[in-house]
């Protein structure tokens, strides 16, 4: 197994390294030297993380802008000053803050920003909670570098990254008659749940993490119409709550990409009617 992301600050015995890509590290004081980087906010108070995270972040792109926030206030602050901004990592065990607290309102401040939690916490009520405040995945810090790798680029095909300790809690609730299984390596169209193409629409808003009111805002519905598709999807999909809708979404395999791309012809804007 790959080592963690704080042994990947020391090369293996043997092993040729890699050529290294080009990372840029920033405190925010400065501009980004490459317009065309994938730009990554780091909310992290350990140096250590910090520096293994830039190892691993190399990986994703040819060309990668870590933008580094050793506070919360300091994420708050470069957060506003990068609004090009395509992931934030956030720790949730910064010093003089909830965490949560500090997710729910990066999410309400920047909601087309994905937020991916970093936590040495694996218990998986923190998991949900973390989903349930829109985070678009929860990493444990003890998983390796290729586990990381795997969850941050599912996150930019539009997908949610659950561990699977999550995912085996949610299997556990869910009846076994009602469990759907799939071959491997196949995912479940979404029409196959039986949802309409406006409840596709709104599941997809649900895996951003955007609460009904946004996504009435979004789709021009009001919130009772809302209200009535969440319920629907939430029983298609055999779950009680949007964040067991998030962990069997991603259970099931649907993405965010998957959802938009398998709609049919786009529908015109609603007002007050469940369409």
């Amino acid at each position: 197994m790959e080592p963690g992301p704080l042994e990947a600050l020391a090369p293996s015995p043997g092993v040729v390294p890699r050529p290294r890509r080009s990372v840029l590290v920033s405190t925010g004081t400065e501009p980004a030297a490459n317009g065309s980087a994938m730009k990554i906010l780091v909310v992290d108070d350990h140096p250590l993380i910090l520096e293994a995270l830039r190892l691993v972040l190399q990986r994703l792109e040819a060309t990668v802008e870590v933008v580094e926030a050793p506070s919360a206030e300091a994420g708050r602050r470069l957060a506003a000053e990068h609004p090009d901004l395509d992931l934030l990592l956030l720790d949730l065990t910064l010093p003089g803050v909830n965490g949560l607290e500090l997710l729910e309102e990066l999410r309400q401040d920047y909601p087309a920003v994905p937020v991916v939690v970093l936590s040495a916490s694996e218990r998986p009520e923190d998991v949900v909670r973390a989903l349930d405040l829109g985070a678009m995945g929860y990493i444990p810090k003890t998983s390796s570098n290729e586990v990381m790798l795997q969850a941050l680029r599912l996150v930019f095909s539009g997908g949610i990254y659950v561990p699977r300790a999550a995912i085996a809690q949610q299997a556990q609730l869910t009846p076994v008659s009602a469990t759907r299984t799939s071959a491997p390596g196949s995912v479940l169209a979404p029409h196959e749940l039986g949802l309409t193409e406006r409840q596709i629409e709104v599941l997809a808003l649900i895996l951003q993490g955007l609460p009904n009111k946004l996504i009435c805002r979004q789709l021009n519905l009001s919130e009772g119409t809302v209200k009535i598709h969440v319920a629907a999807i939430l029983r298609a999909l055999n779950v009680h709550n949007r964040t067991q809708a998030v962990i069997e979404a991603s259970r099931l395999g649907l993405t965010i990409d998957g959802l938009l791309m398998g709609r049919g012809p786009e529908e015109p804007p609603a007002t007050d009617t469940a369409s």
